[in-house]
């Protein structure tokens, strides 16, 4: 596949969700990361992690959950783990604009997988109002990579789904007797209405679900990271020196923020980024220098975590016949611990953003 085989009108409308520019990474940063994806690969088999973060979530299934996202910012330190993401969203589109169909290749292998030893004969790709999502041109993509290699697949909201005689089913077209859903959905806990179908689904084994609910919890929640980097959590729960050492070399200081401590928090502000603990793509997500009190009286009433700030990188970029400095941030799509791909996105302001000239997916290499 080729992204001349997307909609032109529809990548038209998402001007900046390509980059021309590519990122050099040095092989040892790239090393690195791996190394530290291993690292907490290892501290999340653990059954005290397990049993802290998964027991009041339910569920049960071997799924593994598809495209994880671990994204870092490259600092004089070294990479630098910001967050992890479940249902990391652009790996297709980012793999196809780096003409990599071995990665595609090993997409769909993941994602058979994910069935065990179940046959994958038909699955649903699931969003809510799927058509107005800003990535629906790489929906479409896995649609026609599924349907290359054999597999039905639907696009569609969570509210199409019918769950009947202990199967799921499209509901549109009742033939279709889905064996796996892949959840775009960012109610990561399947709580509201909309999505009664599909945690029923989950919870029931009706299909299998990835990522689901018990990968939120056990990987992107960012509460996580305070855990991740607290040494003597970690000791305490038998982790081994050189595991600590590496997650402490690679994943900023992270707290969780109590109102208790405001005026610690507001003196020390311009050396934190604050997150919602269950947020995604940055939202509600502040750089302390930036702040203002009445955003920061929000945080203290919220569920947030302070992450020490790590600066991104940036690269050189042409726009308009100028050039300008982008910054940048390394996203590693993994699967069962293994990193499948890297792409940099590229962008300009606190956070990653497709509405930046000469920003969105650019091409990683090795320097």
């Amino acid at each position: 596949m080729k992204l001349s085989d997307l909609p032109p009108e529809l990548l038209a409308e998402r001007p900046h969700l390509f980059s021309a520019a590519t990122v050099p990474v040095p092989a040892a940063d790239l090393a690195r990361m791996a190394e530290l994806i291993a690292a907490v690969e290892r501290v999340v088999a653990l059954p005290a992690w397990q049993e802290e973060r998964v027991g009041k979530v339910g569920g049960s299934g071997t799924a593994a959950g598809v495209f994880m996202g671990y994204d870092f910012h490259l600092t004089g330190a070294g990479p630098q783990l910001i967050e992890i993401n479940t249902n990391a969203g652009g790996g297709f589109l980012a793999a196809l604009q780096a003409e990599r169909n071995d990665v595609l290749d090993a997409y769909v292998a993941m994602f058979r997988a994910e069935c065990g030893g179940r046959e994958l004969k038909a699955l649903a790709i699931v969003d809510e109002q799927p058509r107005l999502q800003y990535l629906y041109p790489e929906f479409l993509a896995f649609q026609r990579l599924f349907q290359c290699h054999g597999i039905a697949a639907v696009i569609c909201d969570p509210t199409d789904l019918l769950r009947c005689n202990g199967s799921l089913w499209y509901a549109e077209h009742e033939e279709t007797r889905l064996d796996l859903v892949y959840n775009r959905v960012t109610d990561f806990a399947l709580a509201e209405d909309a999505q009664i179908v599909l945690r029923e689904a989950w919870l029931q084994n009706a299909a299998v679900v990835t990522p689901n609910p018990r990968h939120h919890a056990l990987y992107a929640d960012k509460r996580n990271l305070v855990a991740l980097t607290d040494a003597a959590l970690l000791a305490s729960w038998g982790v081994d020196a050189e595991t600590r050492r590496v997650l402490a070399a690679g994943i900023p200081r992270t707290e969780l923020v109590d109102a208790a401590r405001a005026d610690d928090f507001w003196a020390r502000r311009k050396q934190l980024f604050f997150k919602p603990a269950a947020g995604f793509g940055s939202r509600a997500a502040y750089r302390g220098d930036k702040l203002t009190r009445r955003v920061f009286e929000e945080i203290l009433a919220g569920d947030y975590v302070a992450q020490a700030l790590a600066l991104p990188s940036t690269v050189p970029v042409e726009v308009a016949g100028e050039m300008t400095q982008l910054k940048v941030d390394l996203r590693n799509y993994v699967y069962r611990g293994e990193v499948q791909f890297i792409a940099a996105r590229l962008y300009r302001g606190q956070t990653t953003n497709f509405r930046t000239p000469g920003g969105g997916f650019a091409k990683v290499v090795a320097a």
